[in-house]
């Protein structure tokens, strides 16, 4: 059956098993391998993508659950608090293996789509789902004020 949805601003339609869970639709049959698999529980956050602008974890959602709904990953990043949260990843070196950071680029960047000066209590919140195995949370804490700024400029 297939399903159709946006994906990073393009219409897609995968002919799939409707149960497939998102990130394996996302990784192996769009092709985009930005989007990690981490525990297959929801419990990580590497596999985070936007789903009509919210951070969700797309191992345990259903391909089907996204029909005609926005959806975007890693690669489809654009808003200007995507390119504030990117540029101060790399401008404050936060990640060490990186393995987990698009997951949390991901909800960093949902948080400040809706909350454009948040406090370490917000972050703490919107990022505590997402594990970093290295525990870079400082550079990440640190990153997610100095991108808040970069994106009122």
């Amino acid at each position: 059956m297939a399903t159709t949805f946006v994906l990073n601003g393009t219409s897609t339609t995968l002919d799939v098993d409707p149960n497939m869970p998102l990130l394996w639709a996302i990784r192996e049959v769009s092709g985009l391998h930005g989007t990690k698999f981490g525990c297959g529980m929801a419990m990580c956050g590497a596999c985070t993508v936007h789903v009509d602008g919210q951070a969700v974890r797309s191992c345990v959602m259903p391909l089907s659950s996204v029909a005609n709904r926005q959806v975007t990953t890693i690669e489809g990043l654009k808003s200007r608090q995507a390119k504030a949260v990117q540029a101060a990843w790399i401008g404050l070196q936060v990640p060490q293996c990186g393995y987990c950071q698009s997951g949390q680029i991901m909800s960093a960047t949902a948080l400040l789509e809706k909350n454009a000066a948040p406090t370490d209590a917000d972050i703490d919140g919107a990022m505590s789902g997402n594990i970093c195995r290295c525990a870079t949370y400082p550079r990440i804490r640190a990153a997610i004020h100095a991108a808040a700024i970069a994106a009122k400029v």
